[in-house]
Order: structure tokens, then sequence, then C-alpha cells
């Protein structure tokens, strides 16, 4: 009987090891009962098994991929919204690669060159009538707002497209450039310039989403906070990724 008793001595610390494991894995004045747990329980719970499982699965790599669902952290930051706004950056960028950073220059790259007039911006088409009058020769027709001409012809020296224009009255004559060497590397040195304020963009994306993130630290475990801060690298990281392949097409499409 002595021994049998002595044997039995540890089964209530055995018992308790369990409960125990749960209790650590919860947020610290969790107001729900121990077995039950709640939404942010849960929620700890499931990232805290996600961020253990990376790092397992890392070891002896440089960079272990994350993939938070959406919907689980949805209270803390939208997810799929900073996902818009990045993919937003990139095709903004792929809008001005398009638009103005083409080797031959046509009328509708002039459309959307921004004018400061007295009663605000206003794109160029909205101002005057483009047309091109021969290959080496574009027509911008001010006659509908004379009074914009000059900054007309501002906006189009300083787009960054190598233009000179001559104002004749009412009328903005554009020569065409020659495509030179010169020309195409200008280009392509103005297509690495847009690529840098996108990414400039995209980290301005980046860092407000981490802000956000960083405010839930007295709600949410460290653990969450890191794990969130390390998918919004990663998604800004694949943005900046897809961006250096837009340079690099347009760069080898300008050259030639």
């Amino acid at each position: 009987m002595a021994l049998a008793l002595r044997w039995l001595r540890p089964l209530p610390s055995l018992l308790l090891r369990p409960s125990l494991a749960v209790s650590r894995a919860l947020p610290r004045g969790c107001p729900a009962p121990l077995l039950q747990g709640c939404r942010q329980c849960a929620q700890h719970m499931l990232l805290s098994r996600q961020l253990a499982t990376k790092k397992a699965k890392g070891k002896g790599q440089s960079q272990a991929k994350v993939n938070i669902s959406a919907a689980l952290v949805e209270d803390i930051i939208n997810l799929e919204e900073t996902s818009e706004d990045m993919q937003a950056v990139i095709e903004a960028l792929k809008e001005d690669f398009s638009r103005n950073l083409n080797v031959r220059t046509s009328p509708g790259a002039l459309d959307h060159i921004t004018v400061m007039t007295k009663d605000g911006k206003f794109p160029l088409n909205q101002l005057g009538q483009i047309s091109q009058k021969s290959p080496q020769l574009m027509i911008v027709n001010m006659t509908s707002f004379p009074e914009s001409t000059a900054a007309a012809a501002k906006a189009i020296r300083e787009s960054g497209m190598n233009l000179n224009p001559e104002v004749d009255g009412a009328v903005i004559r554009v020569p065409v450039p020659k495509v030179t060497r010169e020309h195409r590397e200008s280009l392509a040195k103005l297509a690495k310039q847009s690529t840098n304020k996108s990414k400039e963009a995209l980290r301005k994306v980046r860092s407000k989403s981490i802000t956000q993130v960083k405010k839930s630290k007295n709600k949410v475990s460290e653990d969450t906070i890191r794990l969130l801060e390390k998918q919004i690298q990663q998604m800004a990281d694949e943005a900046a990724m897809e961006m250096d392949k837009l340079l690099a097409a347009k760069t080898k499409e300008l050259l030639g």
C-alpha cells in the first residue's frame, strides 16, 4: 500500500500540466474561462502556432515566407487594403511607363501633362486640342484657353519628355525629337527615376501599415506584432521586385 501511494503522488501535478500549457499560451488578463477561451485567445494561439511553424521551417534558410489569413487579424489591420494600396503604386508606375516613356512621342503622350493655371491644375487635353501635323511635329491649339498658353508650353517643356515647344500666338508647336541613342538613354534614366519615386511611395504604404499594427501592441502579443510586421515587409519586398521587373523590361524596350 505504501508503495502504491508513493507512485500515485506525482499524478496531480501531471494532470495539471495541460492546463498550465494552455494558460501560458493565452494572453494575460484573458476574461474568458481557462478552457473556453475567447476570440483574442484563439487568435493569439493560432498566430503563435503559425510563428512557431514558420520558425521551424525557416531553420537553415535566410528568410521564411509568412502568409497570415487577413480574416484572422482584421481587428488589427486590413491586410487586403494594404495589398491594394501597394498594387495601386505598381499600377501607377505601369501607367507612367506606358503614357510618358516611349521612344516615339505620340499625341496621346501629351494628353495628361499637368498644366498649372490660375484656376488650378488641369490636364493639357482639357485646355487645348492636340494633333499630329506630321511625324516630326505636333500641334496644341490653345484658342479655347489662350490665357493658359504660356503655362501649357512650360508644362510640356518640363514634362521630362525631351520636348522643346515653340509658341506662336495661341498655338504651340511641339517638334518631335529624333530617336537618337542619347534620347533613348535619357528616357531610360527617367524610367529609373520614376521607379525610385514609386518605391518611395511603396515605403510610405509599408510604414503606415506597420505603424497601425504597432498601435495594437497593448492588445496582442509581441509574436503577433512581429509576425504582422514581417508579413507587411514581405508584401512590400514582393511589390518592389515587381517594380524592378517592370523597369528592366522598360529599359530593354527603350534602349533597343
